[in-house]
């Protein structure tokens, strides 16, 4: 949770991913363009539009900085899901690791938030780029050693078809509250032998709602669309446009799920 670029003194400058940095070049012919990150301040060099202003929020922003909660998404009823702020904060535990064994060719971390995957990929040389509409957690993951780019996943992005691995980890399934919409949207971006490794929600559920970013403490952020699925409601959705399930596994209690796009059937004689 959310340029040619490359990572060097904690700034981020024009190039591409290559050994856990960013240089001149491009991921495995991935390249990165169009934003910048300088001394913690996210510059983009093109307009983006920002779907996500929730996600600079007050209270979002103090927990990055902090390094901690309490952060929750609330839904218009009054519940509340904890946000765990401090595990996105802190390095890839075990869980965390278990996805990271599976990730092949250039990576695409979407909402990366502050960046720990990224730097954990970085940091053993793989190619990879985060990606997350929040300026505070883009720079977070460059201080962190991680490459990284303010944008939403549905805005134009670098190496569309060509990413080898997509994460969608920590519940950002979620994002735009549309999980058909946002599996469509992954599909375009991954090669066609791409990899993509989703988070699913422990409880059995398939759920849209408008939430917004709640401390716990009477400071809450604008209301946004997002989305709760548990493995069998995302391997519906999964079916629905395109993917077929690969693996599921379970991790310090998290369930994870790794999709790869269904092949065509071949064309019948008839049919040419």
């Amino acid at each position: 949770m959310s340029t040619a670029e490359t990572v060097r003194d904690g700034s981020v400058r024009e190039g591409s991913v290559h050994d856990g940095s960013v240089r001149e070049g491009s991921v495995h012919d991935v390249s990165v363009r169009d934003g910048a990150v300088h001394d913690g301040a996210v510059h983009e060099r093109t307009p983006a539009r920002r779907a996500a202003a929730p996600w600079h929020a007050d209270p979002y922003v103090r927990a990055l900085h902090a390094g901690r909660g309490p952060l929750f998404l609330r839904r218009a009823d009054g519940w509340m899901l904890p946000l765990d702020v401090e595990r996105w904060c802190a390095d890839a535990d075990a869980a965390d690791r278990t996805v990271l064994r599976r990730c092949r060719g250039p990576i695409l971390d979407i909402g990366c938030g502050p960046g720990r995957l990224v730097a954990a990929l970085a940091l053993h040389g793989h190619p990879c780029l985060g990606i997350d509409v929040s300026q505070a957690a883009v720079a977070r993951t460059v201080r962190a050693g991680g490459p990284a780019l303010c944008r939403s996943v549905f805005e134009p992005l670098p190496g569309e078809g060509r990413w080898g691995t997509a994460l969608l980890i920590d519940g950002n399934i979620g994002i735009g509250g549309d999980p058909r919409a946002l599996l469509a949207r992954v599909a375009q971006l991954m090669a066609p032998d791409g990899l993509l490794i989703v988070e699913a929600a422990a409880a059995d559920v398939d759920e849209r709602v408008r939430v917004r970013v709640d401390d716990g403490r009477g400071d809450v952020g604008t209301a946004f669309p997002w989305a709760r699925v548990g493995v069998r409601a995302l391997l519906r959705h999964a079916h629905a446009v395109g993917w077929s399930p690969v693996e599921q596994w379970t991790a310090r209690d998290r369930g994870f799920v790794s999709l790869r796009r269904t092949p065509p059937l071949p064309r019948s004689g008839t049919e040419r």
